[in-house]
């Protein structure tokens, strides 16, 4: 607690799509907010936490720090009793044109980087990072290498390397990393959020979230001539923010956590979804796409056939049920999550 009587919290990549919507949830919380951004004078990033800080005038912080840089979240942890390590480069692998500089170093050494500044800062008590369900599993294929097929924390991802996955990869070699650190000292303990594919309505227009990236391929007609039988397992922002929150005030959480709903949704899904509101865009899909197209045109639009085969229709359950014991989750619906994602995407588009 800080003289004013308020717990001082710090969230590395506040201007991200996950970052922004905790900063916001835990001022309204009570908490003062130490938010780093890459640069701060990123308007078109930093407008959203400009508008929190006028909302809840000398609550929050913003500091400059880059990930790869020794030393650069000192000055923003300073006073942290918590620290919410978020920032870490999601893309899709489309988007990946070199695996080691542009996800595994941003998400090890970054994540290296803030350890580094936990350790220094006496006052931090709680680091929650922020994982992926990708540290669990490589391939959707891996997972019906699990117990029931069920997708459980247990289990490390081992299949994802440099070259194949590197984004997985990545946030593996990172959430090691990390709880070898935690492992190494006494002072402060560690919890891990595995969110699947965060969707839901941006509090950033300028955020370079794959989650929205994907969506946007889907929402501007990328599909429309018919949805490929691909799922994701997926997680509401809010419901994400929410869980970080938790896992700091909760003392007996502990380990890592999976945020993302039981079922795994399809292109497809989502698209049926949308339509029930929307039912005249013509960019949305109105049917599925049989396997053999697929398997046939995939290359054209960078997809090999060694993706296609781990990933083509492949669907399984998610267990969730740690983060609804002990964190106290109650899952929004995948319908709303959706539609307000759609809707935020649309007024996006319309401020462009």
């Amino acid at each position: 607690m800080d003289a004013g009587g308020q717990t001082t919290a710090a969230v590395t990549g506040g201007s991200g799509f996950v970052g922004g919507h905790l900063v916001r949830r835990l001022l309204e919380r009570g908490y003062r907010v130490r938010a780093t951004v890459r640069s701060a004078r990123d308007a078109a990033k930093v407008r959203p936490l400009w508008e929190l800080q006028e909302a809840f005038p000398g609550r929050l912080a913003l500091f400059e720090a880059d990930l790869l840089a020794k030393g650069s979240f000192d000055e923003a942890f300073r006073g942290c009793a918590t620290v919410f390590h978020v920032a870490s480069p999601f893309l899709m692998p489309e988007r990946i044109k070199d695996g080691r500089r542009d996800v595994v170093d941003p998400a090890l050494h970054g994540t290296r980087n803030v350890l580094a500044s936990v350790d220094r800062t006496p006052e931090v008590t709680t680091l929650v990072l922020t994982s992926t369900v990708g540290a669990i599993f490589g391939d959707y294929c891996d997972v019906r290498e699990m117990a029931g097929g069920i997708l459980t924390e247990k289990y490390f991802n081992t299949t994802s390397t440099l070259t194949g996955n590197p984004y997985h990869y990545a946030k593996t070699l990172a959430e090691r990393a990390a709880w070898d650190a935690e492992a190494a000292q006494d002072r402060w303990r560690m919890v891990a959020v595995n969110p699947g594919l965060v969707l839901g309505p941006s509090l950033t227009p300028a955020s370079e979230s794959g989650s929205l990236f994907l969506l946007d391929e889907l929402f501007r007609g990328l599909f429309c001539y018919g949805a490929p039988d691909f799922s994701f397992t997926t997680a509401d922002v809010r419901d994400v923010a929410d869980a970080h929150i938790a896992a700091a005030e909760r003392p007996a959480a502990s380990g890592r956590y999976i945020v993302a709903n039981e079922t795994m949704t399809s292109f497809h899904e989502m698209s049926r979804i949308i339509r029930a509101r929307r039912p005249w865009d013509p960019r949305l899909p109105r049917t599925a796409l049989p396997h053999w197209p697929v398997r046939l045109l995939g290359p054209f639009f960078g997809l090999t056939q060694d993706y296609i085969r781990k990933h083509l229709g492949i669907r399984f359950p998610v267990d969730n049920g740690r983060s609804v014991r002990e964190l106290g989750l109650a899952y929004r619906p995948v319908e709303q999550t959706l539609l307000d994602h759609h809707e935020s995407w649309r007024t996006r588009r319309r401020r462009v």
